[in-house]
């Protein structure tokens, strides 16, 4: 994973779930290109709706992953369902929540919900905004013939503190 759609795991339950959360913020250089101000218009930096699904992705795509201890290379096979019903700015906060429903040797499948909590609102509630349902493949089985790197490319050294800060050891590969 060369980039991050998430910020920290904040629960983590082995082979059944996985909640991560994601601060956006206006220092995120995809915001100032989405939407920039132009003669009519103020600026208005929204989080693309496929960078929320790629985050949804990351979280359950590291809950698959830590089944075999990261053994093996994990990558998202298909987008099953993917719904974005509202907007997310800087200042809110995305929770996404992964739920494990099958894992194989050939992969998984997995339920999400997004969650937006926006610091201003009065009620300060979680609303969910959207939902991901994804599978997973692990593709040292299921692309035989095609010769990988020995090393997980998948699971590089940028999401190993995310498992650390919820107490998971991450073998190196």
């Amino acid at each position: 994973m060369r980039w991050m759609w998430i910020d920290q795991i904040v629960e983590h339950e082995p082979g059944v779930r996985m909640v991560a959360v994601k601060n956006v913020s206006l220092a995120e250089e995809h915001l100032h290109d989405h939407f920039p101000a132009d003669d009519t218009h103020d600026a208005l930096p929204i989080m693309p709706a496929s960078l929320i699904i790629e985050g949804m992705a990351q979280t359950a795509g590291i809950m698959v992953g830590a089944v075999n201890d990261f053994q093996e290379k994990v990558i998202l096979a298909k987008i099953q369902r993917a719904r974005v019903d509202a907007d997310v700015v800087p200042g809110q906060t995305l929770r996404y929540e992964a739920v494990m429903d099958r894992i194989d040797t050939n992969g998984a499948s997995t339920t999400g919900t997004i969650l937006r909590l926006d610091h201003a609102a009065k009620d300060g509630q979680w609303q969910q905004i959207g939902q991901v349902d994804l599978m997973f493949s692990h593709i040292d089985r299921n692309m035989a013939g095609i010769a990988f790197p020995k090393e997980n490319f998948v699971f590089s050294e940028n999401f190993k503190p995310l498992m650390k800060q919820v107490g998971e050891k991450v073998v190196k590969r």
